[in-house]
């Protein structure tokens, strides 16, 4: 199967192809045009730039194909004689939505936010202050600070809904809304929200055992100013923060999170991903993008038993020996087998377009560390939301008593 039959496979998935009389119009894989496919029993032609120079199959008439596949034929009998009709049809891959599972998580998503929040955060040990004024408990900010992230109003509008909150008994005491913003600046609040992140994947353990890795941006209030020498303008550009994390293919669940700046490679942060996932789940499988492709990746998915079906640059050989190779050479000798694999990959997208559809693509803190807080926090919703689903569609019990948080200690 060559690349362009590749990206065809992917285009049929995930584009919607329409027949218009003779012809058929694919949307482009990459952008927001479309192009004009003409089938020929001897020449099929595409208005797409590849075709054109090069007067031979390009990946939308093999797409166009591939939705021509199935064709069901018909025999009719007049006057003695036979004639074979043929009906092609067009495939449209969906997926079936639990409906039930689905409208009883949404009707009762607040509620259960709540109470499974709170059970996370009641474990958290609380520094020892020795002295100052006496801090508000930090169990109780860590759930305020999510809790604000999962209602996406400002820190004014949201007091109303925390005051309610405490008169439930999720909180001691509401809390004023510039403290939620002064401890999302706290340094020490970091790990400790990647230990939450973690503790609420876990009891999905059972669940998932095929994983997908991939970064993406979240935009903030921060510009980047630079003058260009060479052509002596000014530019300007908005300032954002990277995501990488890995989560489950199935309940798209985030077992390890990263955050870095825009200019870090998502490669390097791979092993730590799949080592973190391991230590609480059977990782059997995963997948990821070219941008992940090397020796590292492949050996550090190895090391905790795992297969990596990662997608290889075009000028792979496999000559750099190990496991790496041995993948590559199942890729060229099974690429169907090996594409199914890594076609999973798509849950990952689906996982960072879940939260920021929900929690909003952009940052609203100023600072870098509140930036970074902001974003674990919209993991952790992200999470639970993901968990309360699995409680009407798989039935599972959730119990955070398995990982409990180590102890934190956030200075004088």
């Amino acid at each position: 199967m060559s690349e362009r039959e590749q990206k065809a496979l992917v285009i049929a998935a995930t584009k919607k192809i329409k027949k218009i009389r003779n012809s058929w119009i694919v949307p482009s894989q990459v952008g927001k045009g479309a192009y004009r496919v003409d089938l020929d029993p001897q020449t099929s032609r595409c208005t797409c730039p590849d075709y054109e120079m090069r007067q031979m199959k390009c990946k939308h008439i093999f797409a166009v194909e591939i939705v021509m596949k199935r064709e069901q034929t018909t025999e009719v009998i007049s006057d003695g004689q036979t004639a074979t009709t043929t009906v092609t049809e067009t495939v449209k891959v969906t997926y079936k939505q639990q409906w039930t599972a689905y409208n009883a998580a949404q009707t009762n998503e607040k509620n259960l936010f709540l109470v499974l929040l709170h059970d996370l955060c009641k474990d958290i040990p609380e520094p020892v202050q020795k002295q100052g004024r006496p801090r508000l408990p930090l169990r109780d900010m860590i759930f305020a600070a999510a809790f604000k992230i999962y209602s996406t109003v400002s820190g004014r509008r949201f007091i109303s809904d925390l005051s309610d909150a405490q008169t439930k008994g999720y909180l001691s005491k509401t809390p004023h809304f510039n403290s939620i913003f002064n401890y999302l600046e706290l340094e020490a609040l970091t790990p400790l929200l990647r230990e939450l992140i973690t503790r609420s994947s876990a009891p999905l353990k059972s669940i998932e055992s095929d994983f997908a890795v991939d970064a993406s941006g979240f935009g903030t209030s921060k510009t980047a100013t630079w003058f260009n020498e060479k052509y002596g303008q000014h530019h300007v550009a908005q300032e954002w923060v990277k995501l990488h994390l890995m989560c489950g293919v199935k309940t798209n669940v985030v077992t390890s999170v990263e955050v870095s700046g825009r200019f870090e490679h998502d490669y390097k942060f791979l092993p730590q991903l799949v080592e973190e996932t391991a230590k609480h789940f059977t990782v059997k499988e995963v997948s990821a993008d070219k941008g992940y492709s090397g020796q590292d990746a492949h050996d550090a998915i190895d090391k905790i038993g795992a297969t990596p079906y990662i997608a290889f640059k075009m000028n792979a050989t496999g000559g750099i020996g190990g496991l790496f190779e041995k993948m590559y050479h199942y890729y060229c000798l099974n690429r169907e087998v090996f594409l199914s694999h890594y076609h999973k990959r798509s849950n990952v997208e689906t996982t960072f377009s879940m939260i920021k559809a929900k929690f909003g693509g952009s940052l609203r803190s100023k600072t870098t560390t509140a930036q970074v807080n902001e974003a674990l926090c919209k993991v952790l919703c992200h999470n639970i939301c993901c968990l309360i689903q699995s409680m009407f569609e798989f039935g599972i019990d959730p119990s955070f008593a398995q990982c409990s948080p180590s102890s934190t200690s956030l200075g004088e």
